[in-house]
């Protein structure tokens, strides 16, 4: 049996779940927080990094500066629409994004939050195991495959998933240290 499919399926909602964490607000000034913000440009919904540089001098400080400064309105208002929650400060040249301090509580949530992420990643690498053990039963149910071949398919599949989910769960560590040590 041919276990590459599966391994991609878990790789990609292991890269999902890490696309979704960079996206989660630590306190640290992260660039990715800004990917799904987009502007209207010349009628097109264009993400802010392809219409301006965007560069992270100091730990909790956002710099955006457009390479159109006609377009620094619309950044600004696209960025005060979006759910970051951090408003903007525009000197005519560059847009300012001033990252404030977490508190404990602020924290504490964070890492719920990652939690819950993890969690659901954890859930989608599950159910593409039960997809692969299904897939296994089925091919010997037909007698492509022996009684033995799909515990062994079985045990190969179990493997995949448990090294996904460690993974997953080192992934998570790591963001709990970042939100907790800011």
């Amino acid at each position: 049996m041919d276990y590459t499919n599966l391994k991609e399926k878990m790789e990609k909602s292991i890269s999902v779940y890490s696309e979704r964490l960079a996206e989660v607000r630590a306190g640290r000034a992260n660039p990715a927080i800004l990917n799904k913000v987009k502007i209207d440009y010349y009628g097109t919904p264009t993400p802010i990094n392809q219409v301006a540089g965007i560069s992270v001098p100091e730990a909790r400080l956002i710099v955006i500066q457009p390479w159109d400064a006609s377009i620094l309105k619309e950044i600004e208002k696209a960025i005060l629409t979006s759910e970051i929650g951090i408003n903007p400060n525009n000197d005519g040249k560059v847009i300012r994004l001033a990252f404030p301090e977490l508190n404990e509580e602020r924290r504490k949530e964070i890492v719920k939050d990652v939690r819950k992420m993890a969690e659901e990643a954890k859930v989608a690498v599950r159910a593409i195991r039960r997809e692969g053990i299904d897939e296994a039963k089925k091919q010997q149910k037909d007698g492509d495959i022996t009684e033995d071949e799909l515990k062994q398919a079985e045990n190969e599949i179990q493997k995949i998933t448990d090294k996904s989910i460690e993974e997953i769960d080192k992934i998570l560590e790591n963001k709990e240290k970042e939100v907790m040590s800011v």
